[in-house]
């Protein structure tokens, strides 16, 4: 089904960083009538990107981040990790975003990065006059292709009141959830409670396997009670059959996950399930996962 945009007056924006999620971010945006000028460390992705969305002025590209920042209202990334964040708002003092943002402009980062740089770089924009929202996603390829991710957002409730409208043509969801670098906390919280349940999941599957069971029937019937969650409904069954080309990448969730644990030194909370299911992860990856669904955990079992 098509998705459906709200009627929101039309922004000048940028989008940095054309990945899996954030090509098709973008292309909501576009699709939503907003003009949108997108930069990519690999021009030639945001070459096909403006081929695919473009319709005269309303998708182009540029070569830096700070050229692609120029005069957009609302600049949003969606990058790797904390250093390629810092490369795309700062890089060399001229070519990063925020040396080409003017006065008043917004920075919303859908990087799944630290609190740490949420809260640094929150504290650079507000030096230099701009705002900024710390709004990593969760909702994976899919949700970001379908316009239906989840999104957790740090910051001051006047500047994220400017975003939100604007974020919904990709998001079912964008909430405030607190100062700066509560939205990566968040993300956190989200990645925790996903690690314990797709490891149950693969529990719960390889042991009804191994007793013989139908598992595509036995989850039929359990997902309609209490033990029913997303990774059940979306996963169940290309776990039962070994299909892991697709989705959330293993690489990713460790890095997600190293985030958390070194969060957890931080403010003592105890992650024992957390850590486990992190070297579990670790193992998929030496088993040569790096890449697969993170539903693959299935595959230490077998």
């Amino acid at each position: 089904m098509a998705k459906t945009y709200a009627a929101v007056p039309a922004r000048k924006v940028a989008f940095l960083g054309l990945g899996v999620m954030g090509y098709p971010m973008a292309g909501h945006l576009a699709r939503a009538g907003h003009s949108v000028t997108v930069y990519n460390r690999t021009a030639a992705k945001a070459a096909q990107w403006v081929a695919e969305y473009g319709s005269g002025s309303n998708a182009t590209s540029a070569a830096t981040p700070a050229a692609a920042a120029s005069d957009a209202d609302i600049v949003f990334a969606c990058v790797g990790n904390d250093d390629d964040l810092r490369s795309v708002v700062v890089g060399d003092g001229t070519s990063g975003a925020f040396a080409g943002m003017k006065a008043g402009a917004i920075f919303v980062d859908h990087t799944t990065a630290s609190a740490d740089i949420a809260r640094e770089l929150s504290a650079l924009a507000a030096s230099k006059g701009l705002g900024f929202i710390d709004a990593p996603v969760s909702g994976g390829q899919a949700g970001a292709v379908n316009g239906m991710l989840t999104v957790m957002c740090g910051g001051e409730q006047s500047t994220f009141d400017m975003v939100a409208p604007v974020a919904a043509a990709y998001a079912q969801a964008v909430t405030l959830l607190g100062p700066s670098g509560s939205g990566q906390l968040a993300k956190m919280v989200n990645q925790i409670a996903i690690a314990g349940l797709v490891q149950g999941l693969s529990e719960a599957v390889a042991f009804g396997q191994r007793a013989g069971l139908d598992m595509n029937a036995v989850l039929a019937v359990i997902g309609k009670g209490a033990a029913q969650s997303w990774q059940m409904d979306n996963r169940g069954k290309t776990m039962v059959e070994r299909k892991f080309e697709f989705g959330f990448a293993v690489d990713w969730m460790r890095k997600d996950l190293g985030l958390v644990l070194d969060e957890a030194k931080r403010n003592g909370a105890l992650l024992p399930v957390t850590a486990l299911v992190d070297q579990f992860y670790a193992d998929v990856q030496q088993a040569g996962g790096r890449r697969w669904d993170t539903s693959s955990l299935i595959t230490r079992l077998r």
